[in-house]
């Protein structure tokens, strides 16, 4: 193999067995072993697990925010909406080592950690978005932040669930996420952007 095929493939096993068995339960014998090499190799390519590991993070990372930024930087409707939950979950279904190793070691409600770190920017994304939806309903703007916590805290949990079920449809999980969030941002109430005050009072 070339040094770029050899890295390639020993990323390759890393992602996997660290979607197996975690950071923690994955070592240097094991990959260089599955790689048909020597633990030097693993060295000299990655420095060691660490550097292997944040490799392979990165690049999951980067595949799934690129993904959640050009499915919301269309047209801001229904269907674009539903087109990355369905995106989102395609991702789950089609890089489930990945996702595994993103969710494994970070919970997504504390914002530490590579998935809560990842889960707030597409937040951030969805910001503009509801913003300007919000105020077009004649909506405080300023509620978009929290808005956009809930539907992306939404989407991230189902997908974490429907990982294991794998029914429905990916498809229908898609379009009953968004029936859900949808209806919801179309009917709230006139005087939501009232309560804050009203709470104070």
């Amino acid at each position: 193999m070339t040094g770029k095929e050899r890295r390639e493939q020993l990323l390759g096993v890393g992602r996997r067995l660290f979607a197996e068995r975690g950071f923690e339960g994955t070592s240097i014998e094991e990959i260089a072993a599955q790689a048909g090499v020597s633990k030097p190799v693993v060295y000299e390519h990655f420095g060691g697990k660490e550097g292997l590991y944040a490799v392979v993070v990165d690049r999951e990372v980067e595949r799934l925010l690129t993904m959640a930024t050009a499915q919301l930087g269309g047209a801001r409707t229904r269907e674009s909406f539903e087109g990355a939950a369905v995106a989102l979950l395609r991702y789950i279904d089609e890089n489930t080592d990945g996702f595994r190793i993103l969710v494994r070691d970070s919970n997504p409600v504390s914002g530490a950690g590579t998935y809560g770190t990842l889960l707030s920017d597409i937040a951030g994304q969805v910001e503009y978005i509801l913003a300007d939806f919000l105020a077009s309903r004649g909506h405080d703007p300023k509620l978009a932040p929290l808005y956009a916590q809930m539907l992306v805290g939404m989407v991230a949990f189902t997908g974490q669930w429907w990982l294991d079920a794998r029914k429905p449809k990916l498809e229908e999980v898609a379009a009953n996420l968004i029936d859900l969030a949808w209806n919801g941002l179309s009917q709230l109430d006139a005087n939501g952007k009232d309560r804050e005050g009203s709470a104070r009072r």
